[in-house]
């Protein structure tokens, strides 16, 4: 639809002073059918003025500079008939003829080549837009919006350093997007090795409207740079909007203050989950427990969870840890009965350990 309307633009100012600007004159009849088509066209009637503009075209290209000149604008005014009726393809190519036309000034051409570009995107021809577009910036600086359309195309086309450059540009005015492009520069950025540029681009889009995914991404991306103290307090955040919820997400959040440093925290959070049965009191959340008060040191907390799971597991491996912790922490009692348990249990126990006294 944005092609479409570029070229009725284009159309709006077929016989307009700059478009003129230094072109061969035109015939009093001329100018006149060259008006009635720009009305028909502005009127939706785009197979009768397609057909006419088409043949105008064709009849003046092999003329004198004036005809030649005709030639070109009937060529704008069939694009705007083929791109009225969805034929973006044909439309770009009525363009790129016009485009060739030498009677033409540069700035006339350039305002076809743009419009070609935003044609060949619509009927798919990525490739050839891009092209087209990378030729008209180097004479143009071009609007905010024309370096996002450009760095989405490159990202279409996986020329992920080109389309970070692009995005690079885009952001420097437009440092604030919208969703749909913070995700665009987040994309480009990861996908171009550029992993930091990419989670500033995720957390700047964060909020509670977005989904539960965009969350994932963000601490995901964060833990994979290794800072996971980041991808936990973005969790936290995510969890605390809403975004984040039900028993998967809970444990993630907990995994994540485990793996961030704040384990007395995560205990927490599992023992408030396990005693409201938001989790399950499954085997596996005991030992996370018990671990998060480990790495609390929590000494009576993590040696009362660890033998909870030893009792519960009836696996050697459990009563080993558990021996190996309260020796550690000076309870000795515990650690002989622990050990003990473990041997029993088939587990590998250095008879060192069994000796103490």
């Amino acid at each position: 639809m944005r092609a479409v309307i570029g070229v009725f633009a284009c159309a709006g100012w077929l016989l307009a002073a700059p478009a003129l600007a230094g072109a061969p004159a035109l015939s009093g009849d001329i100018i006149g059918d060259l008006e009635q088509l720009q009305r028909q066209l502005q009127q939706g009637e785009h197979d009768s003025v397609g057909e006419r503009a088409r043949a105008q075209a064709h009849r003046f290209e092999g003329g004198n500079a004036a005809d030649r000149w005709a030639s070109a604008l009937y060529r704008q005014l069939a694009a705007g008939a083929e791109a009225g009726a969805g034929r973006h393809e044909a439309a770009a190519e009525h363009l790129r003829q016009a485009r060739r036309t030498e009677e033409a000034s540069l700035p006339q051409r350039d305002r076809w080549l743009r419009e070609e570009a935003r044609l060949r995107l619509a009927a798919g021809q990525t490739e050839e837009a891009v092209s087209l577009w990378l030729e008209w910036h180097e004479r143009h600086s071009g609007s905010v919006d024309d370096h996002w359309r450009l760095a989405r195309a490159l990202a279409e086309l996986e020329r992920w350093d080109e389309a970070a450059s692009w995005t690079e540009r885009a952001l420097a005015d437009d440092p604030s997007p919208e969703q749909r492009r913070q995700a665009l520069a987040a994309t480009v950025f990861q996908r171009a090795g550029r992993g930091e540029a990419a989670l500033a681009s995720l957390e700047a889009a964060l909020n509670a409207q977005v989904g539960s995914e965009a969350w994932r991404r963000a601490a995901a991306l964060a833990q994979g740079l290794g800072e996971v103290q980041r991808a936990a307090a973005i969790w936290e955040a995510g969890w605390r909007q809403g975004a984040l919820s039900g028993e998967e997400d809970l444990r993630r959040r907990i995994e994540l203050h485990l793996a961030a440093g704040t384990p007395a925290r995560a205990a927490e959070y599992m023992e408030a989950a396990l005693a409201d049965e938001t989790l399950p009191d499954t085997l596996d959340n005991r030992r996370l427990l018990a671990r998060a008060w480990e790495q609390a040191r929590d000494r009576e907390q993590a040696l009362s969870a660890w033998r909870a799971v030893s009792e519960r597991s009836e696996a050697g491996v459990d009563w080993h840890r558990l021996g190996l912790l309260a020796f550690a922490w000076g309870r000795i009692e515990l650690a002989q009965d622990a050990l003990q348990q473990a041997h029993a249990l088939g587990s590998e126990v250095d008879p060192h350990w069994l000796s103490i006294r």
